[in-house]
């Protein structure tokens, strides 16, 4: 009978595949059972081997392979979420969020929007519009609004009727009260997306906005999205 050509297999993909090398170094589980069978099997009935340190040595096995598959469906997991992370980031270019500033810029034919975060109940909510010198351009009366996010829009014009000059403008809400005091509310201006940057999870990095007329903003500080 002739020997079978085994270059021949190999061509035609039917030789089994070489078993990877073994690190002779290294115990498994498997293998630690084997030897702690072979010495209870082995040992003298009058006078017994201690078994407690194979036992607990059996423990530590099985508690280092748990942790060593938790840590990798951690990583597993970590990496699906960083994954889904950067699809939905790539997604929020071009669009246009809410963000937690109090100052935006008039062109000459755009409008500003912005919300108000009303934390109760108002019923004589103001959004007054400044220049960066302080002086008060612009009030827009929102009347009596319930807890949530209060949509407001400017125009462009001031009080007085006119187009105001186009630059950078400063929003501030207060909720005015019967006796004429009003409570400061936070402002959220309305922005385009520019760009999208992905911190390094290692680092404590996470998703960073690159907003127009604002810089870099926190995702995590965006309450609306567009």
């Amino acid at each position: 009978m002739s020997a079978i050509d085994t270059s021949m297999l190999d061509r035609l993909g039917l030789s089994r595949p070489a078993e990877p090398p073994k690190d002779n170094n290294q115990m498994n589980q498997e293998t630690f059972l084997n030897l702690m069978i072979t010495q209870l099997t082995n040992q003298d009935p009058f006078e017994p081997m201690e078994s407690g340190a194979f036992l607990g040595q059996m423990a530590q096995f099985a508690t280092v392979s748990g942790i060593g598959e938790l840590k990798e469906s951690f990583m597993l997991m970590a990496q699906s979420m960083q994954s889904n992370q950067a699809l939905q980031a790539a997604s929020l270019v071009d669009r246009e969020v809410m963000v937690p500033v109090e100052l935006a810029t008039l062109s000459e034919d755009n409008e500003i929007r912005g919300s108000v975060d009303v934390p109760y109940s108002t019923s004589n909510l103001e959004v007054g519009v400044y220049t960066l010198s302080g002086e008060l351009v612009r009030t827009i009366a929102m009347g009596s609004q319930t807890p949530g996010m209060a949509n407001f829009t400017w125009d462009g014009v001031s009080d007085a009727g006119v187009r105001a000059p186009a630059g950078v403008y400063e929003f501030r809400a207060v909720e005015k009260s019967e006796q004429g005091t009003g409570s400061a509310l936070e402002v959220f201006m309305a922005s385009r997306v520019q760009s999208v940057s992905l911190g390094n999870g290692q680092q404590g990095g996470g998703l960073t906005l690159m907003v127009e007329g604002l810089g870099e903003i926190d995702f995590a500080k965006v309450r609306q999205i567009a």
